[in-house]
């Protein structure tokens, strides 16, 4: 099990890196485990927090000025918005990506906040940047319920969520 998660490591930092191109799925054999592990085993969210402070730090050393052209692109799915629990049914990436699977989750409209960036999101709109949304859902599909989600999250007071046509 030990030379398993050693390969996983080396998987991850290789994707991460963009030196594997074109997988479809996470080696499900020698990484279910250790991604599960990941996850849900608090690393993940000791990652999140660490990359979360590094940001905060640097944006508070940003001077906003007062022409309103100070802004800030944040992605949506796993970045604001956690879709963890959609993740888990399909074995946290070792089934191949489901899009009609992935758009029932989202039709939902549950997807839980990460507590860091969202606390990052609050800051720099207080700072006085604009805050832009970035997502690859489908504006005609899931746009109304995308904007309820974000809602009930606390995401208020970005300029704009960009979304697909």
């Amino acid at each position: 099990m030990v030379m398993g998660w050693v390969y996983c490591l080396s998987w991850r930092l290789a994707v991460e890196a963009n030196n594997v191109c074109g997988w479809r799925t996470v080696p499900t054999t020698q990484c279910l485990g250790y991604v599960e592990g990941y996850m849900r085993g608090g690393q993940y969210k000791f990652d999140v927090e660490l990359v979360i402070n590094e940001i905060t730090s640097f944006a508070k050393g940003i001077v906003v000025s007062d022409d309103g052209l100070d802004a800030w692109i944040l992605d949506v799915d796993d970045t604001c918005i956690s879709n963890l629990f959609y993740y888990k049914t399909k074995r946290y990436g070792c089934d191949p990506y489901d899009p009609e699977g992935f758009k029932t989750w989202a039709m939902k409209g549950e997807c839980p906040a990460i507590p860091p960036v969202l606390r990052l999101f609050q800051e720099l709109i207080t700072n006085g940047f604009k805050v832009f949304l970035l997502t690859e859902r489908d504006k005609d599909t899931l746009g109304l319920t995308t904007l309820h989600n974000l809602y009930n999250q606390g995401f208020l007071g970005y300029h704009r969520l960009i979304m697909r046509y």
